[in-house]
């Protein structure tokens, strides 16, 4: 199932958030299994099962890093559960400011993530906002690497929550 064709939204690295509740409420007004009481088990369960699909569409959509993902999945740029090399600069830059981290607060941690997250979406934010089906590969690897300094970073955010 695509979840963009079941949401009726365009393919795309971020999503309308208005559109997208409005779309869901629709589609959980029309699907929700409260509805199909009176129904046959076969379409209670096809019912439940598209409202679950249904909610875990919304919850990726919401979702602006998991958006992305799952564009770059559909559109094959990533793969499921991809290992990943990041370029040696950005290794080298997050293994000095790990090693910082032991000296400074979390707070001032976060906000340092905050700054890269920043800075490394300043990078991208013109593919991710005005995305075009002609999008050349270098564009989508691009968007790629974004995705993989990006989940580093909350690698880093979820270490310092422990």
């Amino acid at each position: 199932m695509n979840y963009f064709e079941l949401f009726d939204l365009p393919i795309a690295p971020i999503v309308d958030k208005s559109l997208l509740a409005r779309r869901y409420f629709d589609l959980q007004k029309k699907n929700h299994p409260d509805f199909f009481t009176n129904a046959t088990e076969s379409e209670k369960e096809e019912a439940l099962a598209l409202s679950a699909e249904i909610n875990k569409a919304f919850i990726i959509f919401k979702n602006n890093q998991k958006t992305l993902e799952y564009f770059l999945i559909k559109k094959k740029i990533i793969l499921p559960n991809e290992k990943y090399i990041l370029p040696n600069d950005f290794l080298m830059e997050m293994m000095e400011f790990n090693e910082e981290l032991t000296d400074i607060d979390s707070s001032k941690a976060m906000e340092r993530i905050h700054q890269y997250d920043e800075a490394f979406y300043t990078e991208i934010k013109e593919y991710v906002e005005n995305y075009s089906s002609n999008f050349s590969e270098q564009e989508f690897l691009k968007m790629k690497v974004y995705y993989y300094k990006k989940k580093y970073l909350e690698r880093i955010l979820d270490r310092l929550a422990d």
